[in-house]
């Protein structure tokens, strides 16, 4: 998808003013194939840093051969993730569940084959077969197994409108923010994650 000049414009102007030139390096997200399904399951709607991140590091350390994906299954067929995780919330455990499932039907254990499995269009077309997963999860989950993707959640949707963009769809306004990294010579994980805790820390 072409991203309309304008809005680039108006992005990257908003861009430097509000961070500056850089350089943005990309979080590069997990090796532990359980945290990176219990990221991407559970982060939406909920503070990162107090919530989710202490209890991925928890996970690690009481699951340590959850590191596949296989392993992350065997340990979810003899212990209750929400205790593990120590978030009670029935409809998140249900999604990563359901991704832990089609990753293993589709033989995908590590960090490695997951990043590469998400090469393939028809791949991401999968992932957003569960009941839960939207563009931004799958963009999201490319983004914790080392890719580089914009996951366009909030928060770049409030920095995109203090920029003066339209109310522009999932896939606009990511080509927008695509266009933008590459004016400005940056990785787009790195940009995306830069906007992403300016704004998660004006809030």
């Amino acid at each position: 998808m072409t991203a309309n000049r304008r809005d680039v414009q108006r992005l990257t102007d908003h861009l430097r003013s509000s961070l500056g030139d850089g350089p943005f390096p990309a979080p590069g997200g997990w090796t532990h194939m359980g945290a990176v399904i219990c990221d991407a399951s559970f982060q939406a709607r909920r503070n990162y840093e107090t919530t989710i991140r202490p209890r991925l590091l928890a996970l690690q350390t009481a699951w340590p051969d959850a590191s596949t994906v296989q392993g992350f299954r065997t340990r979810l067929a003899t212990c209750g993730l929400a205790t593990a995780m120590n978030f009670h919330d029935p409809r998140r455990v249900t999604i990563a569940h359901r991704i832990t499932d089609l990753l293993a039907a589709h033989h995908v254990d590590t960090r490695d084959d997951l990043n590469a499995w998400l090469d393939h269009t028809a791949n991401r077309a999968a992932l957003r077969t569960v009941h839960g997963v939207g563009p931004k999860t799958v963009d999201y989950i490319g983004n914790l197994v080392g890719r580089s993707h914009i996951a366009v959640d909030v928060h770049l949707r409030a920095f995109a409108a203090d920029a003066g963009l339209p109310a522009l769809s999932y896939q606009q306004l990511r080509a927008v923010y695509e266009a933008a990294a590459a004016q400005l010579g940056h990785d787009p994980a790195g940009l995306e994650h830069a906007v992403w805790r300016s704004k998660a820390q004006a809030n």
